[in-house]
C-alpha cells in the first residue's frame, strides 16, 4: 500500500492550526512515510527556531494516509477486421 504525508503546524497560544500541507512524495509503506514525517517536522522546527516555537507554542503534527488508487479498468480487445469479405 502507498502513503501520503500530511503535516499541520499549530499554535497552542493562538489555539489554532494552519491549513494542512500534503507532500507530493508517494511512500512505498507506512514506515518510510512516518520516518520522513519525523525528519520533516524536526527540519521545520529548526527552520522556525527555538524563540518562536517557545513564544507562540508552535507544534507540528503529521499523519500518513493510505493512497487509494482507482482500479484499472480492463481494456476491451477487439478482433481485427478482415481485409476482405466473401
Amino acid at each position: 500500500m502507498k502513503f501520503l504525508l500530511t503535516i499541520v503546524m499549530c499554535s497552542s497560544v493562538a489555539g489554532s492550526c494552519l491549513e494542512p500541507h500534503t507532500f507530493d512524495t508517494i511512500y512505498k509503506d507506512s514506515f518510510d512515510c512516518l520516518r520522513d514525517g519525523y525528519i520533516k517536522s524536526i527540519d521545520k522546527m529548526d527552520e522556525i527556531g527555538r524563540a518562536e516555537i517557545n513564544q507562540y507554542g508552535i507544534y507540528l503534527k503529521f499523519d500518513c494516509q493510505p493512497l487509494i488508487l482507482p482500479e484499472k479498468k480492463p481494456t476491451k480487445k477487439t478482433a481485427p477486421l478482415p481485409l476482405y469479405t466473401i
